[in-house]
């Protein structure tokens, strides 16, 4: 990789950055979407990120490191028996997709959490 391929990143994620706030701060709020929220809702909002964003969290760093162990053992029985590396190497991507598959599983759930709540109807009035 040669050396300036960062600035491009950086100056690219600047770009993004300075494109996204200008098109979201364009955004209008008018007196007809306020709503009225019950005692308690905002503590219950603040409860739901937290609890969405570090099982997401939690959930990551699982799959990141089971997917280390799992890469590291095949690598390493490959290398004792080169002869069924295409069968080991087909059984790692299938145990690879299904840890992934878990994690994916957790960002849906802290999705539904952050943006489409069951429970708001209890604290929206």
């Amino acid at each position: 990789m040669k050396k300036g391929y960062w600035i491009y990143g950086f100056f690219g994620s600047l770009i993004v950055v300075s494109i996204s706030s200008l098109v979201f701060g364009a955004a209008e709020s008018t007196a007809a979407t306020a709503v009225t929220l019950a005692p308690g809702a905002a503590d219950f909002f603040t409860k739901s990120v937290v609890v969405a964003s570090s099982g997401l969290v939690i959930v990551a760093v699982a799959g990141a490191l089971s997917q280390m162990f799992s890469i590291r053992k095949a690598l390493e029985g490959i290398a004792r028996q080169p002869e069924a590396g295409a069968q080991l190497q087909l059984s790692m991507i299938i145990g690879l997709a299904f840890i992934e598959s878990l994690v994916l599983y957790v960002l849906f759930i802290s999705i539904i959490l952050l943006f489409a709540n069951p429970f708001t109807k209890y604290f929206i009035q």
